[in-house]
């Protein structure tokens, strides 16, 4: 099982603690594979604009959050 199949399983725990926990590494794993894939759009030549439409969010939304990567 990879990282992010084994937090998505113990997300949907009837236990609060350990789905919480879980929910919480997966919003950090999140977090992290978008700041890689959007540095790789942005070697690659895309514009924020595209970026943004790839995300569903604002082009000022993803240019504020990953303009320093």
């Amino acid at each position: 099982m990879t990282e992010a199949t084994t937090l998505a399983a113990a997300a949907g725990s009837p236990d609060p603690k350990e789905g919480l926990r879980a929910v919480l590494a997966l919003r950090r794993l999140l977090e992290r594979l978008e700041a890689i894939q959007v540095r790789n759009a942005r070697r690659q030549g895309w514009s924020w604009q595209a970026i943004a439409d790839s995300l569903e969010v604002s082009k000022q939304a993803v240019h504020k959050k990953h303009n320093g990567n």
